[in-house]
């Protein structure tokens, strides 16, 4: 699949790490590096716009590495990027560590991965159909 992209940083187009890559890295498009304080959050612009095909979006996802190492995720996760959309790809990143974190210009910063969706037609009724699980949630078919 073929999807327009405008590219306004001096980074590489975001690609594949591997042929069996889902998600393809994200990086900081920044003048100057960004301190992200313990608990802070803070919007880190890419300089990416794309035009998603209708039936298209991109999830913004957290790159595991950043998280485990530095406590570092994305407050959105996954952040949605809907096919009608045309401004500049934010990524609203967190520091959950109780150390400050410096993210610097062509930092990988997360990683998005580009899925089908479908939007429902809502059919109200009264009843819903039974199934084995029923109403049982939060941890209830872990038992």
């Amino acid at each position: 699949m073929e999807v327009k992209i405008i590219n306004k940083s001096h980074h590489p187009l975001p690609g594949y790490a591997t042929p069996l890559s889902a998600g393809m890295d994200i990086r900081a498009n920044l003048a100057e590096p960004v301190v992200l304080k313990p608990l802070e959050r803070k919007l880190i612009p890419t300089g990416l716009y794309i035009a998603l095909p209708e039936g298209y979006e991109a999830q913004m996802r957290p790159r595991s590495g950043l998280a485990l190492k530095y406590g570092i995720t994305l407050l959105n996760t996954p952040g949605t990027i809907d096919a009608d959309y045309r401004g500049e790809i934010g990524i609203i990143l967190i520091n959950l560590s109780s150390e400050p974190f410096t993210v610097n210009d062509g930092e990988r910063i997360c990683q998005m991965v580009i899925t089908a969706h479908s939007q429902v037609v809502w059919q109200p009724v009264e009843v819903l159909d039974d199934t084995e699980r029923g109403a049982g949630g939060f941890g209830h078919t872990g038992r």
